[in-house]
């Protein structure tokens, strides 16, 4: 069972950057790691994804702004966002899914993700 608990959301003003944490127990060694986000009356979208092999992806709205990276000694997985715009205002949300065989999945849909964490609020001010 994997467990994950986010912080780090905030309010901050457009152009201002913030770094959320989701701390993580419980995967193993094949996995997927990403950080959701639903903003008030949208459906919950994908930005960013990290497998257990290095690779990451991310959504078109928020690449080269945002990164998404893991820290395994502190069992960890963070979001940093740089260059934040009022668009990116939502709750955002840590997702994880455990391989049991294969490559682990890049993907951004959330009906791949088996895990969730309870969301972190993130406000960005004009």
């Amino acid at each position: 069972q994997v467990e994950l608990v986010e912080s780090g959301g905030g309010s901050v003003q457009a152009g201002g950057s913030l770094t959320l944490s989701c701390g993580a127990s419980g995967y193993s060694y094949s996995y997927s790691f990403a950080w959701f986000r639903q903003a008030p009356g949208r459906e919950r979208e994908g930005v960013a994804v990290l497998a257990s092999d290095g690779r990451t992806d991310y959504a078109y709205a928020v690449k080269g702004r945002f990164t998404i990276t893991q820290d395994n000694a502190k069992k960890a997985i963070y979001l940093h966002m740089n260059s934040l715009k009022p668009e990116d205002t939502a709750k955002y949300y840590c997702a994880a899914v455990v391989y049991v065989w294969g490559t682990p999945r890049l993907s951004r849909r959330e009906t791949d993700f088996a895990y969730w964490g309870q969301g972190t609020q993130v406000t960005v001010s004009s």
